[in-house]
């Protein structure tokens, strides 16, 4: 009934439950509750309702209200029970042999504030702690396991790529383009739901747009806007046709077993104007910069500035990601489990890169009344540099 072959291994949950558990000794807290989805299936392999609690010390119990049989399907943790409501987390604990934690580590940087209070109420006399930061900085370090599971998914952005070639045609809507192209995703495994951390952001598949539409600000943390459906979407790809002769930007993730990849290029009707294609080369210059200097030990906010630093050498810094104040203040993110993932490279952050770290660096330029032109590729952070991961021709694509 259940597919178990994709299955987190237990070695990796155990890696992870240890990891954190050293991180609740250091910050000296009693245990965390883990609530929220991505962190939920990184900590225990299902994403199903309920609640995961980590003592500092000893195995993890994970409360299931529901689906619980589809819980004990997916996760290899050893201690799965029933739950019908998060009062009961003082008896389950009990139950267990589980003291009700004095300090109690939760996810605050998403934890809606009712729950919060709910929760403050339920442990009543615990207190409660962010540990988002702490659960943060270990997802950002990969495995060998999640490596594999996002060199996979980066090799279908490759191939989406390949066929979006033979989708474009003048005149389709950006609409009509997204949706065929999202279905070729489709058939090749995307999972449809791509995730975001920051509250409020959203997103479904990625950015497709073309011409003056792409430049347009949204809402969104990112360089591209674009005019959407309309007021209720603000953002993505919009009822307007394309045009021989404008930019194509198709900045699409690849989302499979639950790990992304995020890969950007332009393409383009019977070509670009040599002004937008000496724009592009330029963020390929850019993105060249950011690859010799980014590796293991290197300062995030270091290559930030490395990559504002050429852009304006190349006559190209009022336009870099993003115009005046709508300009976005980051080159690149993680990617894993969410689409905004430690690290970022972005102006003033101290994170350093550490081997194992998967990162989007996505140089991009927004010229208003023309389009947008960039381009993006997910990387592997090594002792030596960068990895390339998604690798498909970083050429304007002319169809």
């Amino acid at each position: 009934m259940y597919d178990t072959d994709k299955n987190t291994p237990e070695s990796e949950l155990r890696n992870r439950i240890a990891a954190l558990q050293k991180r609740l000794t250091g910050k000296g807290l009693d245990g965390a509750l883990i609530l929220q989805n991505a962190d939920s299936f990184y900590f225990a392999g299902t994403i199903q309702q309920g609640q995961l609690y980590v003592p500092a010390e000893g195995r993890p119990l994970l409360m299931i209200r529901k689906s619980l049989a589809r819980a004990q399907a997916e996760s290899a943790l050893e201690r799965i029970v029933p739950m019908k409501s998060p009062r009961q987390l003082p008896e389950l604990l009990a139950a267990e042999g589980l003291p009700l934690p004095k300090t109690l580590g939760m996810e605050l940087d998403v934890l809606p504030a009712n729950l919060y209070l709910n929760f403050g109420k339920i442990v009543e006399g615990t207190r409660i702690i962010d540990v988002s930061h702490e659960i943060r900085q270990i997802r950002a370090v990969k495995s060998a396991y999640e490596i594999s599971r996002i060199r996979a998914s980066a090799r279908l952005s490759d191939r989406l790529c390949e066929a979006t070639a033979g989708l474009i045609r003048e005149g389709a809507t950006e609409l009509e383009l997204a949706g065929q192209v999202e279905a070729e995703a489709r058939k090749m495994g995307h999972q449809g739901v791509v995730r975001m951390r920051l509250w409020g952001s959203e997103m479904f598949y990625g950015h497709l747009m073309a011409g003056p539409r792409a430049a347009m600000p949204s809402f969104l943390a990112s360089p591209t806007g674009g005019a959407g459906a309309g007021p209720a979407v603000a953002q993505g790809p919009s009822f307007e046709p394309i045009r021989a002769g404008e930019p194509i930007l198709v900045d699409y993730t690849f989302c499979l077993d639950g790990y992304i990849s995020d890969h950007t290029r332009i393409f383009a009707i019977g070509g670009l104007p040599d002004r937008l294609g000496k724009a592009y080369m330029a963020m390929l210059d850019v993105e060249g910069t950011v690859k010799r200097m980014a590796g293991a030990g290197v300062r995030a906010g270091d290559i930030y500035e490395a990559a504002v630093e050429r852009a304006g050498e190349l006559g190209y810094g009022d336009h870099f990601m993003g115009v005046g104040e709508e300009r976005i203040r980051f080159v690149g993110h993680g990617v894993g489990l969410e689409l905004d993932e430690y690290p970022f490279l972005a102006r003033g952050q101290e994170m350093t890169l550490e081997s194992g770290m998967t990162i989007a660096v996505e140089p991009k330029l927004i010229l208003p009344g023309e389009g947008v032109v960039g381009i993006e590729n997910t990387h592997l952070v090594g002792d030596d540099g960068l990895e390339p991961l998604t690798r498909s021709s970083d050429k304007i694509m002319v169809v």
